[in-house]
């Protein structure tokens, strides 16, 4: 009896699992298809008008920001899913994430600091291949086509780069105050990381759950496969939206 209750319950978390990791992906295509403001990056309008009309040194409220964006950021989530996918121990884990922590974290603050101005359709069209790449790089898609194994660790901190340089474009068209601008970036930079964090906890608990089943091996490629999706879909309607504002 115990043993058949055991297997049901398995069955249905495991399904529960996959439904959750399914629901992320589709999450991520639905604001894909939704109006600018949905976007990669995009901010709420309450949140975009509190930034715009704060000055002074608002550690807080910032951090809270920068936790939200992480949380509700399909694109950071979609990324940190492809990268993570395969990794079993938490040292690895580690490293990939402080990585791209790293990366995300220097283009962030750079970029506001020295006004970097570039289009956001763009970088957020590189974001979304970032998706791809993990997602392909998990199939084993570059060994197969090109015969060798690009540096992950590198191309994890690289990509983090344009992820941090994604919201710093949408940062400087908010045009923060000067008066503890500094202060904020860091508290808001802060925020970002500890959202990574509930974040990824959460992913890992689930994946750890579905690591455990028989349909992990059965349904990992079509995981992988509805990721890689969800990166095309980001580029298609990013890179659409650059050449119809350019033409515009």
């Amino acid at each position: 009896m115990m043993t058949t209750l055991s297997l049901e319950w398995r069955r249905a978390l495991d399904t529960r699992t996959q439904l959750l990791l399914f629901l992320l992906t589709g999450a991520a295509l639905w604001q894909m298809a939704a109006p600018g403001d949905l976007m990669a990056h995009g901010v709420a309008s309450g949140d975009q008008g509190y930034i715009q009309e704060s000055s002074g040194v608002l550690l807080v409220p910032f951090a809270y920001l920068g936790a939200k964006h992480m949380v509700t950021g399909y694109d950071h989530l979609l990324f940190l899913l492809g990268v993570i996918f395969f990794l079993y121990r938490l040292k690895d884990i580690g490293v990939y994430v402080s990585l791209f922590a790293i990366g995300h974290s220097t283009t962030l603050l750079l970029g506001v600091l020295a006004e970097v101005r570039v289009s956001s359709y763009i970088v957020d069209a590189i974001i979304g291949l970032s998706v791809v790449y993990k997602a392909l790089d998990k199939l084993g898609a570059f060994r197969a086509w090109f015969g060798f194994q690009p540096n992950t660790r590198a191309a994890t901190l690289i990509f983090g780069f344009f992820h941090g340089f994604g919201l710093a474009t949408k940062i400087l068209e908010f045009e923060m105050s000067p008066d503890g601008l500094i202060p904020n970036l860091i508290a808001f930079n802060v925020g970002v990381e500890i959202g990574q964090l509930l974040a990824l906890s959460t992913i890992l608990i689930a994946m750890s759950f579905w690591r455990r089943t028989d349909s992990f091996a059965k349904h990992a490629y079509t995981a992988n496969f509805a990721i890689m999706t969800a990166g095309f879909v980001l580029m298609g309607y990013q890179l659409t939206g650059f050449f119809v504002t350019a033409n515009g």
